[in-house]
């Protein structure tokens, strides 16, 4: 083993002010500002653990920390030295949730030295109001080492969670099960969202910051315990799609990293709530801001703005440049930002792709063009499709098929991200893993797939789907479901539903999957118009439970939207208005249609802030209304 150099106590964070009355003076214990939430470490008999606490109540019972470095277990035998403690309070843009987060948290940082190999290296730790988060960092020079970790994360008895396994990478349905179900060896897909007992409240485990790292996933001990397995461990889920032979002995190699290793962060988000969950901004708040030279205004710099957009694939359609030409025109009639194009365009001309451009632009309308990521692993296949797109004027790539986590891949996706900006180019990620907060790094990362959305023609039950998405997947980060169907893929859902879950669904690329002119015949045009693709503010509604109903207020300026997605249980609904903000307001209202799933009812009306809206939802069923102020 090559033994990283001494870690340094004292390595400060920009913008925080160090306050040794946080912490007892050997204490290794982090509290969140409001005191909530605590994150506790402790070496006994030379082993590394931790816990952590909500409100006097046990989230992750005592777990072993488990990391090493060239096959050497880093955490037997050691000894923790004195933290160094911190506090940080920032507000920054966003997109999607909300349109500005909160960054406060309290930090400690405190050294871990082996004394059998003379190994030392740091565990950071911060603690937000509504998330706990860790990480390792194993100092280096030019070396190449190789980090692995199987740190556990062991629920309370009697937590309920829902979780998929890795088939189809990140595209799979949930389970529902009590902790002590979950059999030894099933495998998770982060975030692994539960529910504590009696009535302690949410918490889900994912990660952040992946970069130049592989990708975290958790596998079951069958004893409520769930361990981190690295990329190079995780199942091939698609084989049938790596190209050449050897890719899957590549792929399950470890991965080697030189000079200093830092892991992702792992994060606890944790609420008494389910708006408490969805509302967390751990997650980016954990990932460095973004390169002002490429982004001077952040995430408001003006070429990387979220919108809707027309696509061309699950709803009938010719593959044609006139057709393409034509979907362009509705999209610019639908108000629409963006136009995703399927592959079949690289058989196009330069001057082809021009004019589509010129005339999609002349009508308010980007370009956005797919590619096989496997078609742009060396630089100069990624400066020609770049620069072919940014010559013609595209605003965007949507690039597929990445497919596992190996550090290949993630090392990959950040020079994709890196390429696309230079140009201006906006980037949607297919076949891709979970979001880890890249987006506040790359603003042009709008979406990214890693989920089991419209494409999947096969799943009929949509309705549980539906609403137990927002709570686990949509934790992570924005995922490109491509949403609302009129036709047998909406499955077990109505058309109020469908119509719905454009307004739930987290997606600054908002691309529809209906086909334009089913949106244009559709007697709820005018709301589907009037959707966003990002929001101001989110509020998530009693009774929210996950997978049985999903009741969301969602906020874009002065407008406010009420959308509800129902499970499979047909239920009567009475939703408050008092997150309307005084005043009277004018409501455009889609209900369910109850003698036909395949149609709405439309009404107009005004309210209150101190009204309630009565619903009759079907099974699979959904609500939607728009409430503009007549003041």
């Amino acid at each position: 083993m090559r033994l990283p150099v001494p870690f340094r106590i004292g390595v400060g964070l920009a913008a925080v002010v160090c306050s040794s009355a946080l912490f007892a003076a050997d204490a290794l214990t982090v509290a969140s500002p409001d005191n909530k939430l605590r994150l506790d470490f402790a070496v006994g008999d030379g082993t590394l653990a931790y816990s952590v606490a909500f409100n006097g109540k046990t989230v992750i019972e005592t777990s072993a920390v488990k990391v090493g470095v060239d096959g050497e277990d880093l955490t037997q035998g050691v000894e923790s030295g004195k933290g160094e403690s911190s506090r940080h309070n920032e507000k920054y843009s966003w997109r999607g949730v909300h349109s500005e987060a909160v960054n406060h948290f309290n930090g400690l940082k405190f050294p871990v030295s082996q004394k059998t190999n003379n190994a030392r290296y740091a565990i950071e730790a911060r603690a937000f109001n509504d998330a706990v988060a860790f990480r390792y960092i194993f100092p280096g020079d030019k070396q190449s080492r190789v980090p692995d970790e199987s740190t556990m994360f062991r629920l309370p008895a009697r937590s309920t969670v829902w979780y998929h396994d890795l088939g189809g990478h990140y595209e799979d349905t949930y389970d529902k099960k009590e902790v002590g179900a979950v059999g030894a060896d099933e495998w998770a897909a982060p975030p692994l969202t539960f529910k504590l007992a009696e009535n302690g409240g949410y918490a889900s485990i994912t990660e952040a910051a992946l970069v130049n790292y592989s990708g975290m996933a958790l596998q079951a001990d069958g004893k409520r315990g769930f361990k981190v397995a690295l990329g190079h461990k995780h199942p091939i889920s698609y084989p049938f799609r790596l190209r050449y032979s050897n890719d899957i002995d590549r792929v399950s190699q470890p991965a080697p990293i030189t000079g200093t290793i830092t892991s992702p962060w792992r994060v606890i988000m944790v609420g008494r709530d389910l708006n408490a969950l969805v509302n967390c901004d751990a997650v980016h708040n954990l990932c460095p801001p973004p390169d002002s030279k490429l982004f001077p205004n952040g995430m408001k710099t003006d070429w990387v703005k979220p919108g809707r957009a027309v696509w061309k694939y699950l709803d009938r359609g010719a593959n044609t440049f006139e057709e393409m030409k034509e979907f362009s025109r509705m999209a610019g009639e639908l108000g629409f930002e963006y136009h995703v194009i399927e592959g079949f365009w690289s058989r196009w001309s330069d001057e082809q792709l021009k004019e589509l451009v010129d005339y999609s632009r002349q009508r308010g309308v980007g370009l956005i063009l797919w590619k096989h990521s496997r078609q742009l692993r060396t630089p100069e296949a990624r400066d020609e499709f770049f620069n072919r797109l940014a010559n013609a004027g595209a605003a965007g790539a949507k690039i597929d098929f990445f497919d596992h986590e190996h550090k290949e891949i993630i090392d990959l996706y950040t020079t994709l991200l890196a390429e696309a900006a230079k140009r201006r180019l906006v980037v949607n990620f297919h076949g891709a893993n979970k979001p880890t907060g890249e987006s506040r790094t790359w603003p042009n990362e709008l979406i990214r797939e890693a989920v089991r959305g419209m494409e999947a023609s096969r799943l009929q039950t949509r309705a549980v789907h539906n609403a137990t998405l927002p709570f686990t997947r949509f934790l992570a980060g924005h995922a490109d479901y491509t949403p609302v169907h009129f036709g047998a893929r909406r499955g077990d859902t109505t058309w109020a539903h469908q119509i719905a879950t454009a307004a739930v669904f987290t997606e600054p690329l908002l691309t529809y999957g209906a086909h334009p002119t089913n949106i244009l015949a559709n007697p709820a045009v005018a709301m589907i118009k009037s959707i966003p693709a990002a929001w101001d503010e989110t509020i998530v509604l009693p009774p929210s439970e996950i997978g049985e109903i999903a009741v969301f207020a969602r906020r874009s300026g002065e407008k406010w939207f009420l959308a509800v997605l129902n499970g499979p249980t047909a239920r009567n609904l009475k939703v408050s208005l008092s997150f309307l903000r005084g005043g009277a307001y004018s409501a455009f209202v889609v209900r369910d249609d109850p003698s036909e799933p395949a149609a709405v009812k439309i009404e107009n009306t005004n309210v209150k802030p101190t009204d309630s809206f009565t619903m009759d939802l079907a099974a699979g069923g959904g609500f939607i209304a728009r409430f503009e102020s007549t003041r």
